[in-house]
């Protein structure tokens, strides 16, 4: 609730209200909303016994959830392709042939999204920064899109990028039709695209497949409206179609906070009809409608399913992703998003649970996995298809193994997306993990698997489908310490005078010497000093003398880390080993 109807409710002065909250840590004017968790503990400080209220919040859900009759809606179109293939050409190429006289005039703003007309019938574009972005929003629960155009220059072909956004969309389970851009250019060569596209799994129609594949020039509008006839026959099959009527509920596309109007949401109506007035909560805020806006900064009252709109109004700014919903008032909007936020911290709004190769026996057995979904990045393109065609071999009656996508180079942030919005893992042969991919894997949960030997790949694959994988082990980082000296025991041993930089360097623990970012060697930490005395451990900000098994020679500026390993959670007991 507001600052201001919580000191009203209490019968104290507002001033009061926002001592107690100030004793709390918490900053808050008259007219901020403050969630039931804070508003409990300043009613609690002032003599009151709080309780919350839900009545509210089930109200508006359960009304929501009225249905009405099923129209005929726009399709939702996401343009997916490599870099420079000409997406965001392409997309500009749309819009420009299908804007009409009356709309000429209109200031065309950026907004995430916008609609197209043709043969008297809309079409939505969602113009997203790729197929992460796509994914994203996929892995947050939100599936808006109907139909991918993948981009492919006639004069680039396939690329690396093309074949992720080829995986995104078969994951998503979307129809794709491919637009073979640059067709202009006098080294276009449109057959051996399609060529590559087969390769990839994508046989186009006049090859025998079911995949549609249209020339196009973003620069010359060659192919433009065929593009956009394709994309309506795709939709006219599979029949796309929503309830109008009732409370609007759809998905944030994007969001930003403007310097003079406030927090603005571009939404997508998937359900029902948004109007200017409505209460709405998208994510962890709430707000009303103060105003809408299309593309063109044209006012909109009404907003119907599988159209995108910029709302005004809300008190904060929410995540691309968020699902937003139409409450039936004020106070209902407030409490539901007291809820979320709430949620939200104890980790039950959080990311959707993940498979991982330790429990996938156990989840198989209670029936709750059909399918193992695997990322497979190796170092070279000749081991892909061994090792892949050694996988799906695996697959038995309760489990199918399926490769969602498999490429060559480093574990991304894009296949961890990839495997978290289809719930299954990563499996990388003789590759790294990028850092800002450890990152989200660790956030989103999702199991990333690392092998050197073909065999080890597979025999674990195999052992974790019938219940007989071994416990994994996984290192934790102790502590780190830099060498600012060198010099040699009474046995002749190489030893280094060191500060402690961070945690806690313990004897017998596994010892590592860095010289930048290259590993000079590891050993058991035979030998911790602190002066003359020889000490079990010392900690971060004390000076000490190490000696790692099996190194000859320190330099100054070398770090040695201090590591363990315990058993990966849902593995074993974590008991840890030295």
């Amino acid at each position: 609730m507001v600052v201001g109807e919580l000191a009203e409710k209490l019968g104290v002065g507002v001033p009061t209200v926002i001592k107690e909250l100030m004793k709390s840590g918490v900053m808050a004017t008259v007219n901020q909303t403050i969630d039931y968790d804070t508003a409990a503990v300043v009613a609690s400080d002032l003599g009151f016994e709080p309780e919350e209220e839900v009545r509210a919040v089930a109200e508006a859900v359960t009304e929501a959830e009225a249905t009405g009759p099923l129209t005929a809606r726009p399709p939702v179109v996401t343009i997916m392709g490599h870099v420079d293939h000409g997406k965001t050409s392409l997309l500009d190429a749309i819009r420009k042939t299908n804007v009409t006289e009356r709309e000429a005039g209109g200031i065309t703003q950026h907004i995430g999204a916008y609609q197209v007309e043709i043969h008297n019938q809309r079409i939505t574009f969602l113009d997203t920064p790729g197929h992460e972005a796509f994914t994203a929003m996929r892995a947050r629960g939100a599936q808006v899109t109907d139909i991918a155009v993948l981009v492919v220059a006639a004069d680039d072909g396939v690329m690396p990028q093309t074949l992720e956004a080829i995986a995104h969309a078969r994951a998503a389970n979307v129809p794709i039709i491919v637009a073979i851009n640059k067709i202009d250019r006098p080294d276009a060569n449109p057959d051996r695209v399609k060529q590559q596209l087969a390769d990839a799994g994508l046989i186009v129609e006049e090859w025998g497949g079911d995949v549609i594949a249209v020339p196009v020039s973003a620069k010359t509008k060659v192919g433009i409206e065929t593009l956009l006839e394709m994309v309506l026959l795709v939709a006219e099959i599979a029949e796309l179609k929503a309830d109008a009527s009732g409370r609007a509920r759809g998905v944030v596309i994007e969001a930003q906070l403007d310097k003079t109007r406030g927090p603005l949401a571009t939404v997508l109506v998937q359900k029902g009809t948004l109007k200017v007035g409505d209460n709405l909560v998208a994510g962890l805020v709430q707000g009303k409608v103060r105003a809408m806006f299309n593309d063109r900064g044209r006012p909109l009252r009404r907003v119907e399913p599988a159209t995108p709109a910029v709302v005004l109004g809300l008190d904060g700014v929410p995540q691309a992703g968020d699902i937003f919903e139409v409450v039936a008032d004020d106070r209902a909007a407030r409490s539901l998003a007291a809820e979320r936020s709430r949620e939200s911290r104890e980790g039950a709004a959080g990311p959707a649970r993940t498979v991982t190769l330790d429990e996938i026996f156990e989840q198989m057995q209670a029936g709750q996995v059909k399918e193992l979904n695997i990322v497979l990045k190796t170092d070279v393109q000749g081991s892909l298809e061994p090792i892949a065609t050694s996988l799906e071999r695996l697959s038995r009656d309760e489990v199918k193994i399926n490769i969602i996508h498999q490429g060559t180079g480093n574990i991304t942030e894009s296949d961890v997306l990839l495997a978290q919005a289809s719930k299954g893992i990563i499996v990388g042969f003789n590759v790294r993990v990028e850092p800002g991919a450890k990152r989200a894997a660790e956030a989103a949960k999702v199991d990333i698997r690392l092998y050197e030997v073909i065999y080890n790949l597979v025999e674990e694959v195999e052992k974790a489908l019938t219940g007989m994988l071994e416990p994994k082990y996984v290192e934790v980082l102790q502590g780190r310490a830099e060498v600012r000296q060198t010099f040699r025991t009474g046995r002749g041993d190489a030893a280094a005078g060191c500060m402690v930089t961070d945690g806690v360097i313990t004897r017998g623990a596994q010892g590592r010497v860095l010289r930048g970012q290259q590993k000079v060697g590891e050993g058991r930490i035979i030998s911790l000093r602190r002066f003359k005395d020889d000490v079990r451990e010392v900690a971060a900000g004390y000076e000490c003398g190490i000696v790692v098994e099996g190194l000859r020679e320190y330099q100054v500026g070398d770090v040695i880390e201090a590591y363990g390993k315990v058993l990966q959670a849902g593995s074993g007991t974590g008991d840890e080993l030295g």
